[in-house]
């Protein structure tokens, strides 16, 4: 039976650490954080009225 050329396993190594490497970086960079400030310091400026 014919058999298909073997993979080398250095080459096998790097395609998976650059698969990694390149899913990782594309989750970082393509996730977008909400900024939430203005609505904390409305509701917190609302609390900073302390008659002490």
């Amino acid at each position: 039976m014919p058999q298909m050329a073997p993979m080398n396993w250095l080459m096998l190594y790097m395609f998976f650490s650059m698969m990694f490497i390149a899913f990782n970086f594309m989750n970082y960079y393509m996730f977008l954080i909400c900024k939430k400030t203005e609505k904390t310091n409305k509701i917190f400026n609302k609390f900073l009225n302390w008659k002490w």
